[in-house]
């Protein structure tokens, strides 16, 4: 868990570090994920980090505060955004600093198998960190596409890829569709050259590429068509068109053509 914790902290410093010296005016620059702004991404960021934290450390109260929540779910986007929407960017930062901070406090003595509530069913703590840095990098994704500034992929990525694959199941589930029993070989190209690989090597549909790009695609801020990602099948076609490494309603990503595509 310590080493995940590591990554996952990273992940944190590394956004921190694009967001803290932004203006006022620039903290409120929308972004391409729905209606929010900066501010709105790192207010997500911080309320759910704030969540994390209760689910690792008081089961009942976070048991409490999902009953409070589903029986309020109509307003829960503007509520969880308010209290961002509401203080300076220096008290927002301050906020997302000091929640992150208690998460990973809370979750750097456990055991990788642990069980931990969450909004679905448990997830192991293994899971759960992992789950915080994909996020976290996927709203960062929206920061930096907002401010039109580009990062350096780094071999965290790894993390979120491993999501992405062990969720084929779930973007389809999550649409009332039969999840398919055809095998899909990933071969992902990580930041320093390594090649990472999930699935059967024999099997003959595949998904091959940038890991960055893949990441990309599963969290929903790419469309498949706008990375380098060479996809061989119906299945994996499908899948792509699909993807979702994250909890939740159904939800689509963007269009063709709404980015271009990156220069390597």
């Amino acid at each position: 868990m310590k080493e995940l914790c590591r990554d996952l902290e990273a992940e944190q410093e590394d956004l921190d570090a694009i967001v803290a010296g932004l203006s006022e005016q620039e903290w409120d620059r929308p972004t391409f994920f729905g209606d929010w702004t900066i501010r709105d991404e790192i207010s997500h960021l911080a309320y759910f980090d704030g969540a994390g934290r209760l689910a690792a450390t008081d089961a009942a109260g976070f048991a409490k505060h999902v009953e409070e929540l589903v029986a309020d779910y109509a307003n829960f986007e503007k509520n969880h955004l308010s209290k961002g929407r509401t203080q300076p960017a220096a008290g927002l930062l301050a906020w997302w600093r000091r929640e992150r901070k208690d998460l990973l406090a809370a979750l750097k003595p456990l055991n990788p198998k642990d069980r931990l509530p969450w909004y679905g069913p448990p997830m192991s703590a293994r899971s759960f960190a992992t789950a915080r840095l994909m996020e976290t990098w996927a709203h960062g994704q929206d920061v930096v596409d907002a401010l039109d500034v580009r990062r350096t992929p780094t071999d965290r990525l790894r993390h979120v890829a491993h999501i992405g694959v062990t969720t084929f199941g779930w973007s389809f589930m999550n649409r009332q569709m039969e999840v398919p029993e055809t095998a899909v070989r990933v071969e992902l190209t990580g930041p320093g050259g390594d090649l990472w690989s999930w699935g059967p090597e024999e099997a003959k549909e595949s998904i091959r590429g940038p890991a960055e790009d893949f990441c990309l695609v599963v969290v929903q801020r790419r469309h498949m068509l706008d990375t380098d990602l060479v996809v061989k099948g119906a299945v994996a076609q499908r899948w792509m068109e699909l993807a979702q490494a994250f909890a939740g309603p159904p939800e689509m990503g963007p269009e063709p053509g709404s980015f271009p595509k990156k220069k390597r």
